[in-house]
């Protein structure tokens, strides 16, 4: 069982366990993400649905920064450089269930 949920410009590819690192997200007062942008649902091996009403509910376990990436910029022959550094920020999160149409699945305890 596995679900492809939208979420910060991206898509991904989650089961029920999954630990999965997405854009910075904000969390519930109990630390809980809801994901109800569910694109397709897949029961059984080979076959894909869109779904009626399906979420993805998630735990949040930590948030950081990514590993730096540097941005050169460079001109031959004018002497123009520039180097710019950046860390995209993430949230860490592990897929509980996925509750299509009625029913759930869980990850296994």
């Amino acid at each position: 069982m596995y679900a492809v949920i939208r979420t910060g410009g991206k898509q991904y590819r989650v089961a029920p366990g999954d630990v999965v690192k997405i854009e910075k997200a904000a969390a519930d007062e109990n630390g809980t993400v809801e994901f109800s942008d569910v694109l397709a649902v897949s029961g059984d091996a080979g076959s894909v649905a869109k779904p009626g009403s399906a979420k993805v509910i998630a735990t949040v376990l930590g948030e950081g920064r990514g590993d730096k990436i540097l941005v050169f910029h460079y001109k031959r022959k004018k002497q123009y450089k520039k180097l710019q550094g950046h860390r995209q920020a993430f949230t860490e999160v592990r897929i509980n269930e996925i509750q299509v149409d009625g029913a759930t699945y869980s990850a296994q305890k």
